[in-house]
């Protein structure tokens, strides 16, 4: 995965109808007015967030520091790591687990994206 001027690489959750959860990978274009709210950042990291859950809202979640290792129902996972954007959709059903990897504090901001908005993500 790599970025571009015109996108920046981009991990999608999503849910899937059957209750598993499982990733797609792709981009969000740069430059896009985005329609959310708020944000807020973390490096707090509490045991329950290492078990598998859903995600509590649709949103963004860019990395600033951290390389974090994402595990799906089936089993399948991918890293996150700073130049590379989390859309946590997966919001039903058995959600996702993650661990860090080579560190110990995960620096993260997120953006909820406003309902029924478009998250912009286009898999490649």
């Amino acid at each position: 995965m790599k970025s571009t001027n015109e996108f920046i690489s981009a991990i999608r959750l999503v849910s899937n109808p059957d209750g598993t959860s499982t990733f797609e990978i792709g981009k969000i274009p740069t430059l896009k007015r985005m329609n959310t709210t708020a944000f807020w950042i973390s490096t707090a990291t509490e045991e329950w967030e290492k078990d598998a859950h859903t995600a509590p809202r649709r949103q963004y979640v860019v990395t600033l520091k951290g390389n974090i290792l994402f595990k799906v129902s089936n089993g399948s996972t991918f890293h996150i790591e700073p130049g590379i954007i989390l859309l946590a959709e997966d919001v039903e059903g058995e959600g996702h687990s993650w661990e860090m990897v080579n560190g110990e504090e995960w620096q993260r901001l997120y953006i909820p994206i406003a309902d029924h908005a478009d998250d912009f993500f286009v898999q490649d």
